[in-house]
This record gives structure tokens, C-alpha cells and sequence, in this order.
């Protein structure tokens, strides 16, 4: 491999909060891009990092009592710990608080300075500190930011000037000389109806706080947190003072971004390259934004989804897959906990898993796990083959136009056809009747096809791409052949010993599933979204007064229990709360006999938002305590009166 690599890019993300699933979707998405280059056999540079500069930075800080820097990094360890969780195969990750990265950004500013284009002034209007946006009054909303709907303050100050307006025309002709420079198509028009209705120079200095990059020359002015957070994407691929190095990636060949940030990343970054006198990215993609169980992810609404959390309850691979999956890269999306199982149970287990699992049994019992090629091809090798080898150049073309939705669906198309030629070749049928060519032939073909949909999954499902490689006796270094060997059924090379595994998805069942939904019923009922308060601590961490008292804790008497029928843990439970009766379905099936509990006391958590298990409404929760010797309910001491409040 040589030259230029394919050099993409999440967004930096702020460090003002901890990581949610939009940033995972953004860099997932980014990570599959690189890694699917990489399949082809191609250079690749994916970068990500944090945004750690800028006012709301420093009020934040300031707020928790800590030191800008110090609180930047803590934060900034965040994203890390995340993205190795995801299995993120980033090549660089740049915070903007590296001296590599200063010395960029100033140098930009040199430039565009030396071209005439900075000048200073004094900017008077809204600035938004939580987007950290400059905003005319025809851009608010009733005086608030049209973005994030909170207030936008008034500012007035000495500031440093950029001819954006200058750079009006420059853009549309950028624009309509390269259609797909902003996409999906729909984003494109959005920017060039916004840059069509005029630009106005725009402010990129600020003197009433200090957090960020000095200007040059001015230390009394830092330059505004969009002109240095866009700069990383050159300073990561090496510009400083002398420009940029001999071997860099730059100019980038795709920035990936979430639809919010489109506006500075397709109007004022080309414009200060422009400026600048340097080469322009190839493309910016904008994918849409997640809504939770059908509402606007948030926090005052509790449903924010934490992927540590998710990935612990589904695995890290089911998430990847489900998140590129489930909607096209470029539009909106519902996040269900639903959806997502179902895709676990018929995609994954049912569908891929199926085709593992069938095709390494009967190796396992009809040639002891060993794959040989054999010699008795007939048509259904080659209808097979054709499949394959059509969806394979398929696949190629749609992850290339980065349709990550597509690509999986065409893989799964290959699946499918896995799963039909195995029923239309009948294994079982040739190992009782023959011919021995023949077994061996159909056998080699099963696993050759499992072979071609690891290598095509691996830039999404990396591990389980290695599982089903492994499970099929491939070399460690098995995604190191050329791509279009990779997806010739042909190059399986024969006399592999495999090894039958694990199930590579296990189904999640009814009550594994009720149990789960009921878990995340609970969390975003008492308003923790669908995530603990430490992913990574036994810990819940420390909750205020008001944060215990939403939670409306009543002793209740058990008056009727029953199992509930195809679950296994769930058991239906008919409380009294004194006047008032109510249905809960709680897990304890394993542990309590029906008739063990009817007469108990015990405690509730009565105001949950009912919710729907294995068809029964569940109007609360029980409290109950576990250890390795199992699960014991809470209970009330003496003869409190039933609907007593808990305090």
C-alpha cells in the first residue's frame, strides 16, 4: 500500500459532558468508512478527538470547581474509554489543547490575516455560549437559539472580523463545481438556499474570557472556539508553521458530522481554507439525529441512551450493526430497545448465526470438522456463486457512496442465500446417500460463503467478523488477502479444521427479553434514561435530596401470584396499596414459589411508568436485593398499613 491515505473524520466532540449514543453513531459510522478501505486493501486515517476550548468550557469548569485543563482531560479520557469499548480503530486522536494544535491554528490565522481578510472591529448582537454561535436577531427564536432553544446573550466587545462575505461566491461555485461536496442531497440544498441569502462577515475573536488560542500578535483576544475546533482537521494531519509535511493526509477525503455543526462545517471551513490558500476536504457527510422509543433524546427527559450500558446488555458488535443498520447514514432514526432485538434475534442469531452454526455442525459430524474442497460442483454451486459474487461488487459500490445501510443489506442477501443453498443441497441427505464429492463440495461451499460475509460485516462487526474466521480454521491474518479474494468463493483454501463455538448471537428469549425491557422501563421511568450513573463502577454515584424524592417508594401487600405462561423468571403479581390495587411483573420466578409470596409485605416503586411485559402491564416495580446466594425481596418489619408511604 502506498500513497495518499483515505483520510475521514468524526467531529471533535466538547467535553463538556459525557459521551451519548449520537457521538457513538458518528463515529462508529466513521470507523466502518475507514475500515472498509482498509478491506480494499487502501491507506486509511481516521481521526476523532475533543473540543476543549471556549467559554462554555471555562464556565463549566469553573462551575465544578476545577481547572480548565484538568477538566478538559478527565472528560476527554471519556470518549477515549468509549471508543475502546466500540472497538474504534482510530489512527490519531487530537485534543485541541496540544501545542501541535496551536501552532496550526495560528498559522491558518496568519494567513488568512496576510490575505486581508481578518480585520478588527467591534461585534455588537446574540452570542449562544452552549453552541457557541454568533446569532443575528433574524436567526433567533423568540430571543433564544434557534439550535438549542436556550437564551442567547447579549454581547458586545472588541473583536477580530472574517470576510466571510467575501467568500459568498467562491462557495456556490464550490458547491455547484462538486454536488456531493455537502450530502446527503437534501443538507446540500439547505446550504446553498442559506449562503444564496447572503453571508455576513463573521466574528473569530473573543476578549471576555481566556480559555482558547491566543491570537497572534494579540494575546489580549482568543480566536473563537469554530475557527480553531475546524483547524484540527489539518493540524492532525501535520500543518504547522512550514505549512503541511510531505507525507500528510490532507486534504481530508470525507468529514462525517451530526446535521447541527453542517452550517460551520460546509460554509466557514472551506471559506478559511479558502482564505488560508489550502486545499479543500472532499466531502461533508451529515447524518440525521436520534429519537428514544419515538421522543427527543435528552436529558431533562431522562432518555438519554448511554452505549455502555447498551453494549453490556447486547454486546458491542449488535450495536454497531444495529445503529448503521437500521437507518440509511443521513437521515433521522428511532432508537427502540424493540427494534433492537428483534434485529439481534432475526438477523443476527436467526439469520447469520443459523448459517454459522448449521454449516460447522455438520462439518463437525459428517467429516470430523475438517473442510475439503471436493469436485462435485453442480448448479447450485454456481447459482451460489453468482449470488455472491454479484452482491460482492454491489456491496463495494454502496459502501464506497457510504450507504452503510445498504452494504449490510446486500451482505444479508448473501446470507440468505447461504441458508437457501443449504437447504437445496441437502448435507444431511448426501452423507446417508452420497456422493462423498458431492457432501464435500457443498460443505466447502457453506463455509466458502461464510467466509466472504466475515470480510464484508468486518468493518461493521469486527469481532464477529474474527469469530466466524476462527470458528472456520482461517489464518490470524485472513483480512490481509486482496479484497477481490476475499469475496471469491474460490480462494477458501481446503482442509480447514474448524471449530464449532459458541452460538456467534444467542437469541434473546421471551423472558430475557421481558426482564430486559422491564430494566429499561425502569431506568427512563425514574428518569436515568436507558444508562447507569457509573458504566464503569459497582457505584451509582452520589444523588441530591430531590433526586431520592421523585422516587415514590409504597409498602404493598402481595394478594395474588401466578406464573406467567412461556417465561421462565417473570411472574405476575397482584399487590394492594390499600385503597388501590395493582398488577406488577417482576423476575423472581427462580427464586419464589407463587404461593411463597401471596401475603408478604413488601416495597414498591409506584411510580413507574406502566409498561407492557410478555403482554401484562407492569403498574410498578419491587424492590429486592442479590448476591451470589441469590435474590431476596424487600420487605416492611411489623404491621405497617399497606400503600404506607416510604421514606
Amino acid at each position: 500500500m502506498s500513497g495518499k491515505p483515505f483520510y475521514v473524520t468524526t467531529p471533535i466532540y466538547y467535553v463538556n459532558d459525557k459521551p451519548h449514543l449520537g457521538h457513538a453513531y458518528t463515529t462508529v459510522a466513521t470507523d466502518a468508512k475507514a475500515r472498509f478501505h482498509r478491506l480494499r486493501g487502501e491507506p486509511a486515517r481516521m481521526l476523532t478527538g475533543t473540543d476543549e476550548h471556549g467559554q462554555k468550557l471555562e464556565q463549566a469548569a469553573a462551575e465544578a470547581g476545577r481547572d480548565p485543563f484538568a477538566f478538559a482531560t478527565e472528560n476527554s479520557e471519556k470518549f477515549k474509554a468509549l471508543w475502546k469499548k466500540l472497538n474504534i480503530a482510530y489512527d490519531d486522536y487530537i485534543r485541541t489543547t496540544e501545542e501541535r494544535h496551536k501552532t496550526g491554528v495560528q498559522e491558518i490565522w496568519r494567513r488568512a490575516e496576510a490575505t486581508g481578510d481578518i480585520y478588527k472591529g467591534e461585534y455588537e448582537g446574540k452570542y449562544c455560549v452552549s453552541c457557541e454561535n454568533f446569532l443575528t436577531d433574524l436567526q433567533l427564536d423568540e430571543g433564544k437559539c434557534p439550535d438549542c432553544g436556550r437564551p442567547a446573550d447579549p454581547v458586545r466587545e472588541e473583536s477580530y472580523f472574517f470576510r466571510l462575505s467575501k467568500y459568498q461566491e467562491p462557495l456556490l461555485e464550490l458547491y455547484e463545481r462538486n454536488p456531493r461536496f455537502i450530502q446527503p442531497d437534501s443538507r446540500r440544498n439547505e446550504i446553498v438556499s442559506f449562503v444564496s441569502g447572503g453571508l455576513r462577515d463573521l466574528s473569530v475573536s473573543r476578549t471576555s474570557f481566556k480559555w482558547g488560542v491566543p491570537v497572534p500578535g494579540d494575546p489580549a483576544h482568543v480566536i473563537y472556539v469554530w475557527f480553531d475546533a475546524l483547524s484540527n482537521y489539518a493540524t492532525a494531519a501535520g500543518f504547522g508553521q512550514g505549512g503541511f509535511p510531505a507525507d500528510t493526509a490532507w486534504p481530508a477525503d470525507q468529514h462525517f458530522i451530526g446535521k447541527d455543526i453542517l452550517r460551520f462545517h460546509s460554509v466557514y471551513w472551506p471559506a478559511f481554507l479558502m482564505s488560508a490558500g489550502l486545499p479543500l476536504p472532499g466531502q461533508v457527510y451529515s447524518h440525521g439525529w436520534w429519537t428514544v422509543e419515538g421522543q427527543k433524546m435528552s436529558k431533562s427527559l431522562g432518555n438519554a441512551v448511554d452505549p455502555h450500558w447498551l453494549i453490556e446488555e447486547y454486546g458491542v458488535d449488535a450495536i454497531r450493526y444495529f445503529i448503521l443498520r437500521e437507518i440509511p447514514f443521513g437521515a433521522d432514526g428511532d432508537f427502540s430497545h424493540h427494534q433492537l432485538i428483534d434485529r439481534v434475534n432475526s438477523d443476527l442469531a436467526n439469520d447469520l448465526g443459523n448459517l454459522l452454526y448449521r454449516t460447522l455442525n455438520m462439518v463437525r459430524r459428517y467429516r470430523g470438522g475438517k473442510i475439503s474442497r471436493g469436485e462435485g460442483d453442480g448448479g447450485e454451486e454456481a447459482r451460489l456463486a453468482g449470488i455472491v459474487r454479484e452482491a460482492a461488487a454491489r456491496y463495494e459500490a454502496q459502501m464506497e457512496a457510504t450507504d452503510l445501510q445498504a452494504g449490510l443489506r446486500t451482505v444479508w442477501e448473501i446470507v440468505s442465500a447461504g441458508n437457501k443453498y443449504i437447504d437445496a443441497a441437502a448435507p444431511w441427505t448426501l452423507a446417508k446417500s452420497g456422493p462423498e464429492d458431492r457432501l464435500d463440495s457443498a460443505l466447502y461451499h457453506a463455509g466458502a460463503a461464510l467466509r466472504v460475509i466475515a470480510a464484508l460485516i468486518s468493518p461493521v462487526m469486527p469481532e464477529a467478523a474474527d469469530s466466524i474466521a476462527r470458528q472456520l480454521g482461517l489464518a490470524g491474518d485472513w483480512l490481509s488477502a486482496p479484497f477481490a479474494e476475499l469475496v471469491d468463493l474460490y480462494k477458501m483454501p481446503g482442509g480447514l479444521d474448524t471449530d464449532l463455538g459458541k452460538p456467534l448471537f444467542p437469541r434473546i428469549e421471551e423472558d430475557a427479553r421481558a426482564a430486559l425491557e422491564e430494566r429499561v422501563a425502569a431506568r427512563i421511568a425514574a428518569g436515568e434514561g436507558a444508562a447507569p450513573a457509573a458504566p464503569d463502577s459497582e457505584g451509582g454515584g452520589l444523588i441530591s435530596i430531590d433526586d431520592f424524592r421523585r422516587v415514590e417508594l409504597r409498602s404493598a401487600r402481595v394478594e395474588a401470584a401466578e406464573i406467567i405462561p412461556k417465561s421462565k423468571n417473570l411472574l405476575k403479581i397482584e399487590v394492594s396499596l390499600g385503597e388501590e390495587r395493582r398488577t406488577v411483573v417482576a423476575g423472581v420466578a427462580r427464586h419464589y414459589a407463587p404461593d411463597e409470596l401471596v401475603g408478604r409485605t413488601v416495597v414498591v416503586v409506584a411510580n413507574l411508568e406502566p409498561v407492557k411485559l410478555m403482554g401484562v402491564e407492569s403498574q410498578g416495580m419491587l424492590l429486592a436485593a442479590e448476591d451470589e446466594d441469590g435474590l431476596k425481596l424487600v420487605g416492611v418489619e411489623g404491621g405497617i398499613r399497606p400503600g404506607s408511604r416510604i421514606r
